[in-house]
């Protein structure tokens, strides 16, 4: 970077070494700049070496000299004061690196807030040009043409069919709503979170120019 950055920025590695605090780390692990003494009780050698405090508090240390830090490690148990139950966990988990596999067939609270939104996919909200391309096997599904992402679950919500009329679609969503409406069905609200969903599926369509008004 030129010296005469306008910005004062110097991002060069000589410049990260100057600043900072903790020193220059030798080969052995040792901060050669460290002016700390040993931890140790009764110790007065430099403390050039540190051992973090405890497994639950791992960015705090003791500094302590070279052979009283070896002799901290040789001690030094991860799994001090767990039960064999989170020892057992704490494996399984590392054997998939924290990530755990979800279950086939049952949604994640995300993927359900995206099905909400009738967004199946969430890539489906990278635009236009991600959500109009029903598939290599779109044919196979009965798709006669290229919807967005929204309005073919809308249509799945509605149970009709892109190739009807904009007036055929509202046939079948006032059939549903007369299915599912509590004041239809003597004021069961059983099914009060599908009727959001027909109505929605609705709001999607009516206003979309994807569907001719008229037969």
């Amino acid at each position: 970077m030129a010296k005469n950055d306008p910005f004062g920025f110097d991002m060069s590695v000589s410049a990260s070494k100057k600043k900072n605090p903790r020193g220059r780390r030798g080969m052995s692990g040792a901060f050669e700049t460290s002016t700390r003494v040993c931890d140790h009780p009764g110790c007065e050698e430099a403390g050039k070496y540190r051992a973090p405090k405890s497994p639950d508090i791992l960015d705090d240390y003791f500094w302590f000299c070279k052979e009283h830090v070896r002799e901290y490690n040789l001690k030094w148990n991860f799994f001090d004061g767990s039960t064999e139950a989170e020892f057992s966990e704490q494996v399984e988990n590392d054997r998939v690196w924290g990530r755990s596999t979800k279950p086939f067939g049952k949604r994640s609270e995300e993927q359900r807030a995206w099905a909400r939104l009738g967004v199946d996919d969430p890539h489906q909200v990278l635009g236009e040009n991600a959500t109009r391309n029903p598939g290599k096997n779109a044919a196979q599904q009965g798709h006669t043409r290229r919807l967005p992402a929204t309005e073919r679950r809308a249509l799945e919500v509605l149970d009709a069919k892109d190739s009807w009329s904009k007036a055929e679609i509202r046939k079948s969503y006032k059939a549903l709503i007369k299915v599912l409406h509590p004041d239809m069905n003597g004021g069961d609200r059983s099914q009060e979170e599908q009727l959001s969903e027909v109505v929605w599926a609705w709001d999607q369509i009516k206003d979309s120019k994807s569907f001719r008004d008229k037969d």
